[in-house]
């Protein structure tokens, strides 16, 4: 029964949460009646998603244009830190906030038209669902099937941090290597931390502020220039090692903010399960008072329906009595004149 199995799956995800049950519980019935138990088997394990979840398989039923928009630009953004493209990066970072903006407003209208009130949306975690199919493939994967659970989330984009390159200072016959972390703030590097910027550390014979040709240097002995050449890269090394430091300081730091914040998360989410599954027993206790009071209000219409029969024949046994009060009165009249 693929056809089946494929149209209930599409109304059980396509429709708001509070029917799932009833449908599901529906088609299970339908399947066993006509005595396919596989089927029924593989209804039966479908599972209720929550409301965020809900609208994000709306979105991805109603709209897989959109869905495939957001596929592709997770790709671009993998791309372009893979690449270490920082200006391509910053701009696929904003057009991924306005992106994913104008996919929670066209969930937001949908789940509307298919009978959500607005006000009690979860559209934060519709867009941090959205935000995690952009940063994870999988993610992104299990949004297109339109067939969510629950709702996800992904902490953040950052740029790919830049590998270690290596610096080759000297002439030919010095072979020494320094190891610099390159970027906008290191002396010796442009801009774009590909290759020593004007005015940096120079390659050659030629060292900074050094001796140039003809008899700039003369008065210096070749010992002190040497010497002045070896306290400058002490200097520059000094410097390299301070910033290292302080770059590893704030590492740690921000790995104990990160540490931190998934904790939060974690409690965060744990919460969000302990509320939802109030939520859902809380739903359950209305549901079955709302059976109950349709029980009682069946049983209190059959009782008034009861009332009016009695009423009736309690009428119609006045007027019978009536007439054989008279029929009685008519033959002891007759049986007296008879005397």
């Amino acid at each position: 029964m693929p056809d089946v199995i494929d149209d209930v799956v599409r109304r059980l995800y396509e429709e708001p949460p509070d029917g799932f049950v009833a449908t599901r519980a529906a088609a299970v019935e339908q399947a066993r009646a006509a005595g396919d138990r596989e089927t029924a088997k593989r209804l039966g394990a479908l599972k209720k998603p929550t409301v965020a979840a809900w609208v994000v398989n709306l979105l991805a039923r109603r709209r897989p244009d959109l869905i495939a928009e957001l596929v592709e630009l997770s790709g671009a953004l993998r791309a372009a830190q893979r690449e270490l493209q920082g200006d391509q990066l910053r701009e696929l970072s904003q057009q991924r906030r306005a992106f994913v903006s104008a996919l929670v407003t066209a969930a937001r209208k949908l789940a509307v038209a298919a009978g959500a009130g607005a006000a009690k949306l979860p559209l934060g975690e519709v867009e941090a669902t959205l935000t995690a199919a952009l940063a994870d493939p999988e993610v992104a994967g299990q949004v297109r099937t339109g067939r969510l659970i629950r709702a996800a989330a992904y902490a953040g984009f950052g740029e790919v941090p830049r590998p270690r390159l290596r610096l080759i200072t000297g002439g030919d016959d010095d072979d020494s290597e320094i190891s610099v972390l390159p970027g906008p703030a290191d002396e010796g590097w442009d801009e774009e931390g590909s290759g020593p910027a004007q005015g940096g550390v120079a390659q050659g014979g030629a060292a900074q502020g050094g001796v140039g040709q003809g008899g700039a240097g003369r008065g210096k002995g070749a010992g002190e220039a040497s010497r002045e050449d070896a306290a400058r890269e002490a200097r520059e090394r000094a410097d390299r090692e301070r910033r290292r430091r302080e770059a590893e300081r704030r590492r740690r730091e921000l790995e104990r903010e990160l540490s931190a914040a998934e904790a939060g998360e974690r409690r965060a989410d744990d919460q969000l399960k302990r509320a939802e599954s109030a939520e859902r027993d809380a739903e359950g206790l209305v549901d079955d008072l709302e059976a109950e009071l349709a029980e009682l209000e069946r049983r209190r219409t059959e009782a008034v329906a009861e009332v009016g029969r009695r009423k009736l024949a309690r009428r119609t046994a006045e007027r019978e009595a009536a007439a054989a009060r008279r029929r009685v009165g008519d033959v002891q009249a007759a049986l007296d004149e008879v005397d």
